[in-house]
């Protein structure tokens, strides 16, 4: 599974008790599968809880089994299980899947980012699509927590583990957009106060396939992992963890897309992907729930049609990002112009 791209900031990740191993794991840690059978004493049990006595000698936290949980690594009978609270049954047979640690310790790459705001606590960087926000299992380097390494050197906040440094939350390496790094640990653990209360606000743009109706709405459903498909997530009728996204169409782009603010009240991977999905609308371009259908742009001009089957990431863009400085309590605001390919693309569609 690529850990390296999921969208937003999940609740139960980038606290303290992140995914992947600890921080002195050696670089070349081979990823591990470890398959257990619930004992009639644990008959009943949380599954966390189980796992956590079950496979004690293997080293593994109860945070630690959490958190694999949370990421889709843990099933039972081929089917995965997202919900560390699930009651476990004598005789079950569980499957925890343990991926490979990367190197401890990111090296500085003097990549260029662009920063929106920068002081001895923070700063706020606009990233671009293609970036992939921290080194994982396939992106060992070259990604965001490497340039900030490189810009700030070693003043980022350690909080959370050495190989992100700084990080509070992630975007998509596809998605672009503004995000908040700390600079200290105070700052660190202000900002995920923020994050946890919600009282820190995200607000995106995304072109998505058709119209939504209404043009102003609420989607809520809880979000999990699929129950096959490991790589994406769903909204389900059970389980999972609560979500809730606002939307707002900004404008109709010809007869197949429109332009839609979307505001996130929670944080949950792939959230906005997700919801406008489950609505009806994917994110044009969107490589895992938005598969093109050569449908969808009927009746658009040639031009325009070309634009929306071919771009070629989800058009998503984190453009306003609002919260409160950790140290000072200011309240501060910054927005972030949508990058030169979503904005070519809505001029394409929009004229036609």
């Amino acid at each position: 599974m690529d850990l390296a791209g999921l969208e937003g900031w999940d609740d139960d990740l980038f606290l303290e008790g992140e995914e992947g191993e600890g921080p002195g794991a050696p670089a070349d840690a081979a990823p591990s599968l470890h398959r257990v059978q619930v004992p009639a004493g644990a008959d009943g049990e949380r599954l966390d809880k189980a796992l956590a006595e079950l496979l004690a000698g293997a080293g593994l936290s109860r945070s630690r089994l959490r958190s694999l949980i949370d990421q889709g690594h843990v099933a039972t009978g081929g089917v995965t299980i997202d919900d560390a609270s699930r009651r476990v049954k004598a005789g079950q047979w569980v499957e925890v899947a343990v991926p490979a640690a990367v190197g401890a310790e990111p090296r500085p790459q003097d990549i260029p980012i662009t920063v929106a705001y920068e002081d001895e606590e923070l700063l706020v960087v606009d990233k671009p699509a293609g970036l992939v926000v921290h080194p994982a299992a396939g992106n060992p380097d070259g990604t965001l927590v490497n340039a900030l390494l490189a810009h700030c050197g070693d003043r980022l906040s350690g909080i959370g583990g050495v190989r992100r440094p700084g990080i509070v939350h992630r975007l998509d390496k596809d998605t672009s957009g503004l995000m908040v790094v700390a600079k200290t640990d105070r700052a660190h653990r202000g900002l995920a106060a923020q994050f946890a209360d919600r009282s820190l606000s995200r607000t995106y743009l995304a072109v998505v396939w058709g119209t939504p109706v209404p043009r102003e709405g609420r989607v809520e459903g809880n979000i999990g992992r699929h129950p096959t498909d490991r790589k994406r997530m769903t909204v389900l009728s059970s389980g999972g963890k609560p979500a809730v996204t606002l939307y707002r169409v900004e404008r109709s782009l010809g007869l197949s897309a429109s332009l839609v603010e979307c505001k996130l009240m929670t944080g949950r991977t792939h959230q906005i992907r997700v919801h406008m999905t489950h609505v009806g609308h994917p994110l044009v371009g969107d490589p895992v729930y938005g598969r093109p259908r050569a449908t969808r742009a009927k009746g658009e001009a040639a031009s325009a049609a070309k634009a929306l089957a071919g771009f070629p990431r989800q058009a998503l863009h984190a453009g306003r990002i609002e919260f409160l400085h950790p140290v000072t309590g200011a309240r501060l605001s910054f927005t972030a112009p949508l990058p030169a390919d979503m904005r070519a693309l809505i001029d394409t569609v929009g004229s036609s």
